[in-house]
């Protein structure tokens, strides 16, 4: 019985190896996500919310009504509470250059996912890289930002952050993308409306069978959220992104993520930047064709 924190002090619930285990199996089912046993103590205080809000006093009565009643509302939450969301302004700086010079020589309009895309920092920050790209605040892209976590979706879309976040940008970026508060909203910054408008949130379950995204995308961006998954999970995702990808398509990964060694439809074309082999992009081309062709008639 995991009574105890892994500091000694004493547990408000009672909390059981088996509660634990349930819950790895949970969410690894519902979100592909694959806790570590280190995780005893996060699992606990982050599920123990969860218990409080709802006046439950059990671990294993949650798990049991959770697995039992399929209230989707509840299993949103319990997705929501165990989802890892760090973010920042353009975090791995070294991608937003190759993503500019990559946007400037295609083909019009174009088309970015962002699929793990937290709070919005990452997505707004893909939005500033394309305004600066094209030298305006309309340029001809469009970017939708998925995530399973609906909690931060509501924060992405508000795009509504504390003046901190904005504080290693230059004066120049800041004044040209945000807006300061005043009176109430002092210390608060938000993201002019012409960022936002080149932005669709929405959520979306990467290990879902079925994604709602259809068309075939410039560049994807999956950063920093496959080090949750195991690698079976990681080969399953990398093999749908690849049909979702234009023949030129790159697709970003994490600084701690190695996607070669889960798919052969990629290759390394730069620090973390992946772009289709020869005989996947050959397949893409003719995708496009079909699709195309299916289109004029």
């Amino acid at each position: 019985m995991v009574t105890k924190s892994s500091h000694g002090g004493e547990r408000e619930f009672e909390f059981t190896q088996q509660d634990f285990e349930k819950v790895r199996k949970l969410i690894y089912a519902r979100a592909g996500i694959s806790l570590s046993e280190a995780k005893v103590d996060m699992v606990y205080s982050r599920i123990g919310r969860r218990l409080r809000a709802l006046g439950m006093n059990s671990f294993k009565y949650y798990l049991d009504a959770l697995e039992s009643n399929a209230n989707p509302d509840e299993w949103e939450a319990f997705t929501n509470a165990l989802t890892t969301n760090l973010t920042s302004f353009f975090r791995e700086e070294h991608h937003f250059p190759v993503l500019a010079e990559h946007l400037v020589h295609l083909q019009k309009p174009i088309t970015i996912w962002c699929s793990a895309s937290s709070t919005g920092e990452e997505p707004y920050s893909i939005a500033m890289t394309a305004c600066e790209a094209f030298g305006t605040l309309h340029p001809p892209v469009s970017i939708i930002a998925s995530d399973i976590d609906t909690n931060v979706l509501a924060t992405a879309a508000r795009g509504v952050y504390p003046e901190d976040r904005i504080s290693k940008m230059s004066p120049e970026r800041c004044k040209a993308f945000f807006l300061r508060g005043k009176g109430a909203q002092e210390g608060l910054v938000r993201v002019r409306n012409e960022l936002r408008d080149l932005i669709t949130f929405q959520q979306v379950n990467l290990l879902a069978d079925d994604w709602p995204l259809k068309e075939p995308f410039d560049a994807i961006f999956c950063r920093n959220v496959m080090i949750y998954f195991d690698k079976p999970t990681q080969a399953k995702i990398i093999s749908k992104f690849v049909p979702l990808m234009k023949p030129h398509g790159l697709l970003f990964a994490g600084h701690s993520e190695n996607f070669l060694y889960v798919s052969h439809d990629i290759k390394l074309r730069g620090k973390t930047v992946y772009e289709l082999n020869p005989a996947s992009a050959g397949a893409a081309t003719e995708s496009a064709l079909s699709r195309l062709a299916r289109e004029t008639v």
